[in-house]
């Protein structure tokens, strides 16, 4: 026989076994009339009910059968335990007691049953989905995780609730009124043994049907990345929906079933909830572990970062408990671990940079491989921007490695307002200009260099004009190096056309005599030749930038030329005359002006340097 009980609350509650407590209530005894007619109250009702000794009991549920009887059954009960402290009272060695004692645990025997029918038959109207839901749009359950949510009658929602809705929330009513009575009487072991085992099974269950599995280190550095890839995909949509419904709809609901004892409500969650936390919790670091380091990783490792720092106040709010530290401690963890890996990974790619030995057609002054890849990379980098500046807030900025010594370029004035992702991608940008820098001095030409670096850093600019890099960088550094671009050009200018400016007389006036003339038009002939020969094998691949290139060059060339020309015509008089000494028309240098740059099939390619993708 079970060793007398009498814990009307349990004060602390753990899964040990049930330990005899005889804390007696000071109420006064009752006459022996009064208690006899209180046992045989509860004992005509509880045999009723008794599925040993009634075949109707063991196929009939006492609370889908008549909900006013179940209700007077838990009276009943709650008032036979009051009897038999008064019975402890007036003879701990009574009959009566023992009598009133075996009753009691037939009672619980038949409550627990019921306990395990309504968790099972409700299966579908108790999944944490519709709790979840209907927790924002009913008062039934509290908002705060941390309260106790009081019972509610639930015809005050009135035609609000659905019947779904309105069988879910009968069976939570049932479920927390035979709860009460159970851990009211000492029987919180029985209730919760077969709460925990009904309700984690929901948790393991929820967690497998999102594709989220227990895998091993080693499972996870054996598969392709393609595979790998589909299942952080699949993760980011199941973390969502496994904070936000799952964990959040079970908390509520064991809140509400064992809201009369903070102690055993942490313990059921606690209980049902570690394997699935600890399970989908795990899976970004074993990402992180991963050997595997293709270029897509960081882009995952910033998402599995925004997915759970996104969820952070619900996971502290669900996983308040004491019991429950260690999942909010893993996904803290996470957070900052997954935040190191992106700032190594960002530290990587700048040694990556610096390192890079692709060969690209540098000496026709086209967009080097190593731009378009890394600018490609950083402007997607910069879509995630919000996120990326959280990682690296309150980070100091590394020491600036060695740079190419560079001629153009120099790291920009520190602007107080700016980020620490912003430095962070203005410093990459730098790194790459100065690499881009070094690979222009294998240029067999200096004019070649200016144009091959006015190509580059024209490609980025435009680059960071039409990404998030704008807004990461901010308007005065694209003013900055709008106005560098310039600059490389005027020099490239400079060096490329000047001898063929120098042919040409200051004062088109002076040159009178056919001699002169012939010298003059020599002069020029041979060094516009030679140049367009030279600039020619150069590509420009940006249209816009090759026209205004073209016509800059035009509007310095052209009309010297061509008052020039004229002036030296209207002396001679006859152009027939002077096609024997001038080669080139003014229409003729404005045509093969504008001929100049012819893009090439190669233009832009190079080495192929497989760090830098696009995001998928």
């Amino acid at each position: 026989m079970r060793i007398f009980r009498f814990e009307p609350k349990t004060p602390s509650f753990s899964f040990s076994p049930h330990t005899s407590s005889p804390s007696v209530s000071s109420s006064t005894a009752t006459p022996s009339t009064s208690t006899d007619e209180s046992i045989d109250a509860a004992e005509a009702l509880i045999l009723k009910w008794n599925p040993e000794t009634s075949a109707y009991a063991r196929v009939t549920s006492l609370f889908y059968y008549d909900k006013t009887e179940a209700m007077h059954y838990i009276h009943c009960v709650n008032h036979l335990h009051k009897t038999m402290h008064s019975l402890l009272e007036q003879n701990p060695s009574s009959r009566k007691l023992i009598h009133a004692q075996n009753l009691m645990q037939m009672a619980m025997k038949r409550l627990q049953k019921e306990f395990y029918q309504i968790l099972s038959t409700n299966r579908a109207h108790l999944d944490p989905e519709s709790i979840s839901t209907r927790s924002s749009r009913t008062s039934f359950c509290s908002n705060s995780y941390d309260d106790a949510t009081p019972e509610e009658d639930v015809h005050e929602a009135g035609d609000s609730l659905s019947e779904v809705e309105r069988v879910s929330s009968e069976a939570m009513a049932d479920l927390k009124s035979i709860a009460d009575c159970m851990v009211a009487n000492g029987y919180a072991k029985e209730c919760v043994l077969v709460y925990t085992t009904m309700r984690k099974s929901i948790i393991d269950e929820g967690i497998y049907r999102l594709n989220v599995e227990e895998l091993s280190s080693s499972k996870v550095n054996k598969m392709d990345w393609e595979v790998l890839e589909l299942k952080i995909k699949s993760w980011l949509e199941a973390v969502k929906i496994s904070v936000r419904t799952l964990f959040a709809g079970e908390r509520i609901l064991c809140d509400h079933v064992f809201g009369a004892s903070h102690s055993i409500r942490e313990a059921c969650f606690s209980e049902i909830s570690r394997n699935g936390a600890t399970i989908l919790f795990g899976f970004p670091e074993l990402v992180d572990k991963t050997k595997k380091s293709p270029p897509e990783k960081i882009f995952r490792l910033i998402d599995m970062y925004a997915a759970i720092a996104a969820l952070w106040p619900e996971i502290e709010s669900i996983f308040s408990f004491d019991s429950t530290a260690a999942m909010k401690s893993q996904a803290s963890a996470l957070l900052l671990r997954l935040a190191e890996s992106v700032r190594t990974i960002i530290s990587e790619f700048e040694t990556v940079i610096q390192k890079d030995s692709s060969k690209s057609p540098a000496s026709f002054g086209g967009v080097h491989s190593l731009t378009t890849q890394v600018m490609n990379h950083l402007s997607i980098l910069a879509d995630y921007s919000n996120v990326l500046s959280e990682i690296f807030l309150d980070v100091p900025p590394p020491p600036n490695t060695p740079l190419p010594e560079p001629y153009l370029y120099s790291p920009e004035s520190n602007d107080p307002t700016a980020t620490a992702f912003s430095v962070r991608m203005e410093w990459l940008i730098l790194v790459l200009l100065c690499k881009i820098d070094s690979k222009s001095r294998h240029c067999r030409d200096v004019s070649f260099s200016y144009l091959f670096l006015a190509n580059n850093l024209r490609h980025v600019v435009a680059k960071v004009r039409r990404s998030n890099l704008h807004y990461v960088l901010g308007d005065d550094w694209v003013l900055k190096h709008e106005a560098k671009v310039k600059r490389l050009i005027a020099n490239y200018k400079r060096v490329a056309w000047d001898n063929v400016l120098s042919t040409l007389p200051e004062n088109p006036a002076a040159v009178t005599s056919p001699a002169e003339a012939r010298v003059v038009f020599g002069n020029f002939s041979f060094e516009f030749e030679s140049a367009y020969r030279k600039q020619n094998t150069c590509i420009v691949p940006e249209d816009e930038f090759r026209e205004e290139i073209k016509a800059s060059i035009a509007r310095k060339i052209t009309p010297i030329y061509r008052e020039v020309y004229e002036t030296h015509r209207i002396v001679v008089g006859s152009v027939r005359e002077m096609r024997e000494y001038v080669t080139f028309t003014p229409k003729d240098v404005e045509n093969y002006l504008l001929n100049l740059f012819l893009e090439r099939a190669n233009s832009g390619t190079g080495g192929n340097n497989s760090f830098f993708v696009r995001k998928k």
